[in-house]
Order: C-alpha cells, then structure tokens, then sequence
C-alpha cells in the first residue's frame, strides 16, 4: 500500500524486518518445546535465544541465489547461531513458520482494526444522541418520502458497525491458528506437543486438519468480513456525500483551514475525504475475491495462493485502518445544517403527508384505494407546480375539496399536518440499538 493510504502502526506489521522477527521467535519457541520432550540438549534453545538475529539485508541478498526465502533466512540465522544452528527448523517445513506468521500478523492487524471500529461506535453513538429529535426529509429512490431524524442515519450506521465488530471478532479468532505439522501435515517428523506449546506461547489455537498448510477457508472468511465491513463504510460516505451535494447541504465534511477544494473554482468544498472512503472500499472488496480464490489448492498444498497473500494481506489491512481513521475522522467533525435541513424539509410544501392523510381517510370509512387515489389527486395539483410561487401547499389543496373537507374538519386535517408525529416512536428504536 502506498504511503499516501497507510498508517505507521499497521505498516509496521507487516515490515519484513517485523516478519523475519515473528519467524524466529516461531523457531526458537519450537526449539524450546523440543528441548522440554527432549529432542535437543538442554540448554540448547536458551543459547539459541541469545546468539540468534539476522540482517535484512544479507537474508535478501541470500534469497536471490536460493529462490527460497525461508531458506534464506535460516542461512542468515545460521551465521549467529553458529553449530547449535543445526537443531532450528528441525522436523519443520517453510508453512509451519510462514503460515503461523502469518496468522500472527492478521491477528495484530485486527486488534488494531477492532480498536479502531470500536471508537467509530464511540462517535457515531454521540452523533445519534446529539441529533436524536432533529427532523429531516427522509428519502426513498433519492425522492422526498416521510421524514426521519438526523440522528437515525447516525443510529443506523452504529447498529450496523456493531455487526461489523462482532464478525470480525469471529474473524480475528478463525484466523488466530498455529500450524506447526511437518510436510504434508501429518507430524510425521516432529510431535504435536511443539505446536502446541508454540501456538499457546503466540496466544493462537492448533489447526485441526492443517494438510501442509493452514486451510484458506480461514483467511477468506477474515477479509469477507473486511469486505462486509468496507461495504457498510461506503454506504456511510456515499450518505454524507448525498447529503453534502449543494442541492442539498444538510451535513457537510469539516473544511480545514488553508485547504483547497478545486485547482481552478477557488469556491468548491468538495467531500472528498467520503469520496476518498468509498473508492479504497471499492479496492477492499475487490481484493477479498482473491481470498475466495485461494481456496482451493491442489493435494496438500500448493503456493499458487502465495504471491497473492503478500500482495493482499498488507494491503487489505492497511487500507481498512486508514479507512476506519478517516471515517472516525469526518464522523467526528462533521457540521450539520438545521437551517438547510428545515429548508428542505418543507421543499415539497407538505407532501410528506399523504400517507398520514391517506390513513386518516381510510378511518373515516374510504375504501384504500379512493382514499388513495383523492390524496394522490390533491398531491398532483402542488407537485405541478412545487418550483412556482404560485403553487399551493398540500394542506391548501386538501382543505379546498369538498370531499376531502367532508369528511375531515379543518382542525382535524390540521392537526395530521405534524412533523413530531414522526417522533413517536424513536425512544422504541433508539432502546434496541443502545440497550442491549
């Protein structure tokens, strides 16, 4: 990932100096399991620890003549360690320490995005409190339909990471798995006892059925539940975006100062930090196909999943922390209009109605479809002209037709023409969300 789209913390981890050093404490955790079933002398795996480093450098340089980067490694490691080199590795294969590091980085990974996601909850809860009673025109098709609140779009993107949250920390447990097994799986050539001491010393499980590899059924449920969750971000940017649209302008990304929104309108505050969102979430889901890709390898293993993995796993991961720290970015700061919001709100001169209208109607004795067809009637002879002075209000148009006029009186045709009848309920919705 370039370094425009990534944060120290999570580039870190997947540094090759950081891999090398995760490999070696896989080999000597195995050397000191091996020395407690006594495999290899005592005192061996204590020497091992203080003589054993590398140099990136020199592993790389190794590796252009072995074609073999693990082999390359052990080569370097070998240069400190001196003779009791000869008991590191012993009984493994190159997935026991590729495959666990891996397991360990994407574990790391996710302790950094759950901390992330779980302070994007912390604002988008204090959103959705903030702005819990402030009514807004709600929209359907990008239509005007009934209203709803600013603080339900803020209340339905909590409830919705919350999910977030709870699968990848499904995720982050699938994916925390130790494989130390020998070739092909079968601890043919070194005992179960050395993963299992490894796996509790890394804070991992053992793989039930490991063939030669860690099955990648594993990983691929990991990054689907990133994709799920680079979905439901770009759904959240693609709202503030809406509602940023000039049209619009109820909400607005923060507009820093000495910041620029276009090289040649010096006027433009364009919401490019949510464009910005739903482009690298466009990037995390096409990336997790090639997890569902790495599925299915031949026999016991093959690397056709490798090249892919080295590519994806860094960048998948990093993409989406930078994704969460922005997003908990604009949530933050993000101004709201009430004036806009009111002005639009009243846009459509009261059409929000006809639903209440119509069901007042229908209470009166109107069969649904003449109730519905003398609301629409009424509703057509604003909407014909909703951009004119001239245009009368819905209430108006109501108030005037001798039908309608019949059956309801003015005060109580009035009394449906009321936003905070659009309240009653929040307090219902708002109790699932945050009570449970």
């Amino acid at each position: 990932m370039i370094p425009r789209y990534s944060t120290a913390i999570m580039e870190t981890i997947w540094e090759t100096e950081t891999k090398y050093k995760i490999w070696l404490e896989i080999e000597i955790l195995a050397c000191e399991a091996m020395e407690k079933i006594g495999k290899i002398p005592k005192g061996t795996s204590q020497n091992i620890r203080k003589k054993a480093n590398f140099d990136v450098n020199k592993v790389l340089e190794i590796e252009k003549e072995t074609k073999h980067d693990v082999i390359a490694f052990l080569t370097n490691v070998a240069e400190y360690v001196g003779k009791e080199s000869k008991f590191i590795h012993q009984g493994m294969t190159s997935s026991d320490v590729l495959d666990t590091c891996l397991s360990v980085q994407l574990q790391n990974s996710s302790k950094i995005l759950i901390q992330g996601l779980k302070s994007l909850l912390i604002n988008l809860k204090k959103k959705a409190l903030d702005y819990k009673s402030l009514i807004t025109i709600g929209r359907s098709h990008g239509i005007h339909a009934e209203p709803t609140t600013i603080g339900l779009k803020f209340a339905y993107a909590y409830a919705e990471f919350k999910r977030n949250l709870k699968r990848l920390e499904i995720a982050q447990k699938e994916i925390s798995i130790c494989k130390i097994s020998g070739p092909v799986g079968t601890y043919s050539s070194i005992s179960p006892s050395v993963e299992a001491y490894v796996a509790k010393k890394l804070g991992l499980k053992t793989e039930d059925v490991s063939t030669q590899i860690i099955p990648r059924d594993r990983h691929a449920a990991f990054f689907s539940a990133l994709s799920i969750l680079a979905g439901s971000i770009d759904r959240l940017a693609t709202e503030i975006r809406h509602l940023q649209r000039t049209e619009v302008l109820e909400a607005e990304e923060s507009f820093g100062k000495g910041q620029k929104g276009s090289s040649a309108m010096p006027h433009k505050r364009n919401p490019v930090l949510s464009e910005n969102l739903s482009g690298l979430s466009r990037y995390i889901r096409n990336l997790c196909q090639t997890s569902l890709e790495n599925i299915v390898l031949w026999h016991e293993r093959d690397i056709s999943h490798s090249s892919a993995e080295r590519i994806m796993c860094p960048d998948i991961t990093i993409a989406m922390d930078f994704s969460l720290n922005r997003l908990n970015n604009v949530i933050s700061n993000l101004i709201i209009y009430p004036k806009n919001i009111q002005y639009n709100l009243d846009k459509l001169k009261g059409l929000h109605f006809s639903q209440n209208v119509m069901l007042k109607l229908i209470s009166k004795g109107l069969l649904r479809e003449e109730a519905y067809g003398l609301v629409q009637h009424n509703a057509m002879k604003t909407w014909k002209n909703i951009n004119s002075k001239s245009s009368k209000s819905f209430y108006h148009n109501l108030s005037n037709d001798k039908k309608v006029s019949s059956l309801l009186k003015n005060k109580e045709l009035r009394s449906i023409f009321n936003n905070k009848t659009y309240l009653k309920n929040i307090n219902v919705i708002y109790e699932r969300i945050f009570k449970k």
